[in-house]
C-alpha cells in the first residue's frame, strides 16, 4: 500500500510553514517527521496575509525544496488557501480579516509566479470571484480550483463548477456555529458531490464522528478525501504554542482552539490518527480508509493535468 498523500498541511513536528523565519533545517525536520508517519507525500500550504508576505513565503518554499532532495521527495506542490476567500465571520475562520479580498487575476497571477510552477491547488471564494475569471485561469494552467471559507449560493457554485472548480476544502468546517438548517454550504455542497472532490478533517473536532459518517456516506468515498489541516503543533502533542500569530493551548483532546474559544485554528491531527479514525469511529473498511488518504489525493491532482 503506498503511503499517505495529504493536501493541505500548513506546518508540523513544531515548524510553521508560514513563518517568515522557515529555514532548511526546519523545513528538513518537518518532512522527516512526516515521513516518519507514514505521509508519502504533501502540499505545503500558504495561507492568507498580505500578498507580498505570501508571495515571499511561497519564493521561500520553493527555493528550500529545491535545496534538499528529501525535502522535493515529500513536498509534491503548493496550496494556497487564500487570501480570495469570505469576510465573514464564521466563514473566514482563522484568516485575518485584512488579508481578505476579491479575487483578482493579477493579484493570482504574482502569486503563481512566485510558486514557480508548484502550485497545484488554490482555495477561494467563489462568490468573490466575478465571473469566474480566477477559476478559469487557474483551470488553464493547470491548478486545482478548490471552494472553500465561503458561501456561495448553489447558483454561483453552479457556474464555478461549470468554470472548472473540482473541489471543496474542508467541508463542515469554515462555517458558523449558526446558519439556516437547510439552506446552507454544506448542504448545497453534498447535493453536487458527484462533480466535487470532497475533502474533510477526521480528528472528531472539526466534524464530530456520527456528522463525518453521515457525510463519508452521503459523498461516497469514491469522491472523498481526508486532510489533515495540519498546523506547526502537529505531531508534538499537548501543550502551548504560538503558530499564525496566536497563543495556543492544546489539551489532552488535542484541540487547537483560538483563545477567545470562538474557532479552530487547524489541526494538529497526524495522518494516522485520522485514518484510524475513520476505521474506529466512522466505520470505514481498511481499503475504504486507504482510498480517501492516499489514492483520491493523487487523483484529484491527476485530473488537473489530463
Amino acid at each position: 500500500m503506498r503511503g499517505f498523500f495529504d493536501l493541505q498541511v500548513n506546518g508540523y513536528g513544531g515548524v510553521d510553514f508560514n513563518s517568515d523565519d522557515l529555514t532548511a533545517e526546519m523545513l528538513y525536520q518537518a518532512c522527516e517527521r512526516m515521513e516518519s508517519d507514514g505521509v508519502e507525500g504533501v502540499l505545503a500550504t500558504i495561507i492568507s496575509d498580505d500578498l507580498d508576505k505570501m508571495s515571499s513565503r511561497l519564493r521561500n518554499l520553493v527555493r528550500l525544496r529545491e535545496e534538499m532532495p528529501a525535502v522535493r521527495r515529500l513536498i509534491y506542490g503548493l496550496h494556497i488557501e487564500g487570501p480570495f476567500l469570505s469576510p465573514e465571520n464564521g466563514y473566514r475562520g482563522a484568516h485575518p480579516l485584512h488579508a481578505i479580498r476579491p479575487a483578482g487575476v493579477d493579484e493570482m497571477s504574482s502569486l503563481l509566479d512566485a510558486g514557480n510552477g508548484l502550485v497545484r491547488v488554490v482555495t477561494l471564494a467563489p462568490e468573490h470571484d466575478a465571473g469566474q475569471a480566477v477559476t478559469k485561469m487557474l483551470v488553464d494552467s493547470n491548478v486545482v480550483v478548490s471552494a472553500g471559507h465561503c458561501n456561495p449560493s448553489i447558483e454561483d457554485l453552479h457556474k464555478a463548477v461549470d468554470a472548472g472548480l473540482s473541489m471543496f476544502t474542508h467541508l463542515g468546517n469554515a462555517t458558523p456555529m449558526l446558519m439556516h438548517r437547510h439552506d446552507n454550504i454544506i448542504q448545497r455542497v453534498l447535493s453536487m458531490s458527484d462533480r466535487l472532490w470532497v475533502c474533510f478533517i477526521a480528528d472528531g473536532a472539526h466534524i464530530p464522528f456520527p456528522a463525518l459518517s453521515n457525510y463519508l456516506r452521503a459523498v461516497g468515498t469514491s469522491r472523498a478525501i481526508v486532510v489533515t489541516d495540519a498546523v506547526a503543533p502537529a505531531g508534538l502533542g499537548p501543550g502551548s504554542y504560538r503558530y499564525f500569530n496566536w497563543n495556543v493551548t492544546i489539551g489532552e483532546d488535542l484541540v487547537a482552539m483560538a483563545p477567545d474559544g470562538s474557532h479552530l485554528i487547524g489541526s494538529v491531527v497526524t495522518m494516522p490518527k485520522a485514518f484510524d479514525n475513520l476505521i474506529s469511529a466512522c466505520g470505514l473498511t481498511e481499503e475504504e480508509a486507504w482510498r480517501v488518504t492516499s489514492t483520491n489525493p493523487r487523483l484529484s491532482l491527476a485530473d488537473s493535468q489530463s
